[in-house]
């Protein structure tokens, strides 16, 4: 039996690998009242990219992230989804018990028709979903009972189960141990790698190093820069991007000389 979760191509029809499934255009986000939060976004998200979002608190990232899943309306400009998506929040307070398997299940909503059931292929994709965050082992656990990382696995499962070709994840690594971290990272890699096109936001500027294609680093209102991870992800546009001292440090790392920004304090 074919990896229901390897590839996205069983959703839609085939697509030009140049043809983008996220559209930003002019897009503005301005609360009433307050000053531009965000200003004339321009973003094209494509199959097989890997965009990571950069910028300090309060800038404007997760209002950029929710505007491009719909959950946010633009003050001004435009968004187009070419695709079906996933979307994995920071956070999510759930009041029932589900179990993980069940959230992971309501994934599976857009397969099902109205007052429709999970069929037995909707609960094999969500275990092998779970299975794909290493989670199995708590598919039966109530939700609220896990911890904030283990809640934020299940919820990166339940978008995988979603089977949809674009996923937006914002901080979706920001509750995790080192361990967890690399696997999630891993884990978006590889589904960039079977042509799922990834939107995320991060704090942290090596993980966009580590799998990031492009990034985009948001200055401000109106000052969004987007371009490719090694291009961008240097000394002096961190150091703006954050006000603070950073550094590029050279490290040997199995015979691969690999590179990462690093800040300095005091």
């Amino acid at each position: 039996m074919p990896d229901q979760l390897a590839s996205p191509e069983s959703l839609a029809g085939p697509t030009s690998v140049d043809a983008p499934l996220l559209e930003l255009r002019g897009l503005g986000f301005q609360h009433k009242g307050h000053p531009w939060l965000l200003r004339n976004v321009e973003l094209d998200v494509k199959s097989g990219d890997l965009v990571a979002v950069l910028a300090p608190n309060g800038r404007g990232k997760s209002t950029l992230l929710r505007c491009a899943a719909g959950l946010a309306k633009p003050t001004e400009g435009t968004v187009v989804r070419h695709s079906a998506f996933g979307y994995v929040p920071q956070a999510h307070q759930v009041v029932f018990a589900f179990s993980a398997l069940d959230m992971v299940l309501m994934g599976r909503a857009r397969h099902l028709g109205p007052l429709s059931a999970p069929r037995p292929v909707d609960h094999e994709v969500a275990a092998r979903a779970l299975a794909r965050v290493g989670m199995s082992h708590l598919a039966r656990r109530a939700y609220p009972s896990l911890s904030g990382g283990e809640q934020q696995l299940v919820l990166i499962a339940r978008a995988i189960a979603s089977q949809a070709r674009l996923l937006i994840l914002d901080e979706p690594a920001s509750a995790l141990d080192l361990s967890n971290q690399a696997m999630v990272l891993g884990m978006l890699a590889d589904l960039a790698a079977d042509g799922w096109a990834v939107l995320f936001s991060t704090h942290q500027p090596e993980h966009a190093q580590a799998i990031a294609t492009r990034v985009a680093l948001l200055y401000g209102p109106g000052d969004l820069r987007v371009g490719p991870t090694d291009e961008l992800i240097d000394e002096a546009s961190l150091s703006e991007l954050y006000g603070i001292r950073l550094r590029r440090v050279s490290f040997n790392d199995d015979g691969a000389e690999r590179d990462r920004i690093i800040p300095l304090y005091g």
